[in-house]
């Protein structure tokens, strides 16, 4: 079906503006005033609407194969495109983890099977494997993932002879978890000892064991290894203001360095484990206050340059445990886009100012979570509003209020630390590939027209 989306507000490439696009063939098509290509389509009203591209969320885990009880492709990719999120990039620490591109290859099949929205994949670096990620199709994944800190099995890469070989070597960008292990392991010994199984055991230990310092000496480590090669290495999840010293603000395409922030780091801070505990326990640790309005200073500044969620689900039933036995990790793609959305539409200035704030703000998320990616990760043909690319875009409501409800979670594990907030903020439509795979007050579509993820160097 071709769709004419009617007199919306585009925002794109830094551009905020009033027009119309249409959707042709599963293609996005900009009309002009002599165009006759939108004839015969179904005529979409967004007047008071936003229409972005569809968002690319380049760091998700949706836990198959081998922890289905968590999520699985199915049920977290629709959670997405409820979410405006058309495209993922799902991360290797599965079961098996993705370290080869046999079973990367496995988990395409599956995604072919089950997703509603268009995927992609990471290959996962151990300290034995090097050697078969660099002899790797470097168009059949979308980037090398690196954990500088613990992770599930054998993928915490610790020789010096291997990451010297992969970041002298490596064709992909790397993406880097960076949390000092050494530091981590110290800090988790010395407070197990002091507060497991008494009423110090909280949440509230979580940025001090996995603290500004782990997260710091890592993160410089491997940004000082980046520069000796000039490797290409993305910093995952920012969650400090002392990291930020290490980063700069040039031009996108001058950068061979660069960053991540979560909605999660940005939405709470320390003061929120008091009533959410082991709900917003994730790694890295959620931190201070002056840490958080440090990210989106640093986000509007172009030092950190995406927005991806590390959406993580686990059974309730896991994080209800004490905190020392509760895993780490947060589902919260469904609500990625609203909430960036809602910080830039209900900022609690007077009209004139929020105007201002919104129209420099917008264009700068919509960067961060649709053309930076897709420029990053060498996706082609997606992440902007252009002539002749796939048509996945999203159709976003700034005017409306509803309370986050269970009910309305899509999630396989069936719960989110948003729950009972009011947002203002609301996707309306999702186009993937210029099929409508998500209506609000439609649901879902039964059809599934993703695809899977193309890249170049």
């Amino acid at each position: 079906m071709n769709y004419i989306i009617h007199n919306a507000t585009i925002v794109n490439e830094g551009v905020i503006s009033k027009g119309d696009v249409c959707i042709i063939d599963g293609r996005i098509v900009i009309p002009d005033s002599t165009s006759k290509q939108c004839c015969d389509a179904v005529v979409i009203d967004a007047t008071d609407m936003l229409l972005l591209p569809g968002v690319i969320d380049t760091h998700v885990h949706f836990r198959e194969p081998g922890l289905t009880e968590k999520a699985d492709i199915k049920t977290e990719s629709r959670a997405a495109v409820a979410g405006g999120v058309t495209s993922f990039v799902d991360m290797p620490n599965t079961k098996p983890q993705t370290t080869t591109m046999e079973l990367l290859e496995e988990k395409v099949a599956l995604a072919q099977a089950k997703s509603v929205a268009n995927y992609g994949f990471m290959l996962g670096a151990t300290n034995s494997n090097i050697d078969q990620i660099l002899n790797a199709d470097p168009t059949k994944f979308a980037a090398i993932k690196l954990f500088l800190g613990s992770s599930t099995g054998d993928m915490l890469v610790n020789d010096p002879d291997a990451l010297d070989k992969l970041f002298s070597k490596a064709k992909k960008l790397i993406v880097a978890h960076c949390e000092e292990e050494s530091i981590v392991q110290a800090n988790l010994r010395n407070y197990k000892a002091e507060c497991a199984g008494t009423e110090r055991e909280t949440t509230a230990l979580h940025p001090q064991i996995r603290n500004t310092e782990a997260c710091f000496v890592s993160t410089y480590k491997a940004i000082e290894r980046a520069r000796k090669y000039k490797t290409r290495l993305h910093i995952a999840h920012i969650s400090t203001a002392t990291e930020l010293d290490l980063l700069s603000n040039m031009e996108l395409s001058q950068k061979h360095v660069t960053a991540e922030v979560t909605p999660n780091h940005l939405w709470f801070d320390d003061r929120d484990y008091e009533t959410l505990g082991n709900l917003i326990k994730c790694n890295p640790a959620i931190k201070r206050n002056e840490d958080r309005l440090a990210l989106w200073a640093a986000l509007y500044d172009g030092l950190i340059d995406t927005i991806a969620t590390d959406h993580a689900p686990h059974t309730l039933e896991s994080k209800q445990q004490r905190y020392f036995d509760a895993p780490g990790g947060i589902p919260s793609i469904q609500h990625s886009l609203p909430l960036m959305l809602e910080s830039v539409f209900h900022s609690g200035l007077s009209p004139d100012e929020e105007e201002e704030f919104r129209n420099s703000w917008l264009p700068k998320i919509v960067s961060a979570m649709c053309h930076n990616p897709a420029t990053l990760f060498g996706i082609r043909e997606r992440g902007f509003i252009r002539n002749g690319y796939k048509a996945d875009l999203v159709l976003v409501n700034p005017k409306t209020e509803y309370i986050v409800k269970k009910e309305d979670l899509l999630y396989k594990c069936g719960w989110s630390p948003l729950e009972g907030q009011t947002l203002h903020t609301r996707v309306e439509m999702t186009f993937v590939n210029g099929h409508l795979a998500y209506s609000h007050g439609n649901g879902l579509s039964s059809e599934s027209h993703a695809q899977r993820l193309e890249y170049e160097l």
